[in-house]
């Protein structure tokens, strides 16, 4: 029998590949993102989608938004999917698709879709995919799934995610189809939009201290110039003295 990968596995090959210190405020995201997809990628009941290939790409770029420095993002990245067994590339590609093929409905057809009502729109690849885990097909729930299906319906209609009632009523309905519970599909999504606010909110701050910090530094910087640019007393002092003769010679008699 095979031995199950350990989450000491997954971080040991993490940083094998993304070799660089990751900055302290996102520390804490990235480490849960990588045990999340750990879990997942050693659960015999999941199988990897591109609504989910969604959600993870979208959690990361949101949690990752203004990290410095930018190009150590997509190292990160691909250093998650890799130590979990993905492939980065696919997962940009598969949500990019599944986003692309969201943007495509309408608010009617995203509705028909979660209430199962038949759609003019049945060939649509999100649509697939919805039809697909409601049939139980290679689908099992996950909160990285549940943020794919927000940045889906956020793709449909940006609105829908101000309008609490509808979106709340949407989720409801997709839900029941999936056969997940409306309190656990609520409060997964109600936790991620929350640490987003929080992570907004820390960025700000940080950013705040970086240009406070900025400015000192500018301030020190232009004061040192001012006092280089400025002559130095003691040697003014010394040219003056230089410039008067010890002695002077008489001038001759006529």
């Amino acid at each position: 029998m095979d031995n199950v990968r350990t989450v000491s596995d997954t971080k040991r090959d993490f940083y094998k590949t993304h070799t660089r210190p990751i900055n302290s405020l996102y520390r804490r995201v990235v480490e849960e993102m990588m045990v999340e997809m750990h879990l997942l990628s050693v659960n015999v009941d999941f199988t990897y989608n591109p609504v989910y290939a969604l959600g993870v790409v979208s959690a990361f770029d949101r949690f990752m938004n203004g990290y410095r420095p930018e190009q150590d993002r997509d190292s990160i990245f691909a250093a998650l999917c890799r130590a979990t067994g993905g492939d980065p590339d696919q997962y940009h590609r598969d949500a990019a698709m599944i986003r692309e093929a969201a943007a495509q409905l309408s608010k009617e057809d995203l509705l028909a879709m979660a209430s199962e009502a038949d759609s003019s729109r049945a060939d649509n690849a999100f649509v697939q995919q919805i039809r697909q885990f409601a049939a139980g097909e290679n689908f099992k729930y996950c909160r990285l799934l549940a943020i794919g299906l927000l940045s889906a319906i956020e793709a449909i209609d940006a609105e829908l995610l101000s309008q609490d009632k509808q979106l709340a009523d949407i989720l409801n309905q997709l839900g029941a189809s999936l056969k997940v519970p409306d309190e656990k599909l609520r409060k997964d999504l109600e936790l991620y939009r929350g640490n987003l606010e929080k992570m907004e909110q820390a960025q700000s701050v940080m950013a705040d201290i970086l240009e406070a910090d900025r400015k000192k530094r500018a301030e020190r910087e232009a004061a040192k110039a001012e006092k280089a640019a400025k002559p130095d007393p003691s040697e003014s002092s010394e040219k003056k003295d230089n410039s008067t003769p010890e002695s002077q010679e008489s001038e001759p008699k006529s």
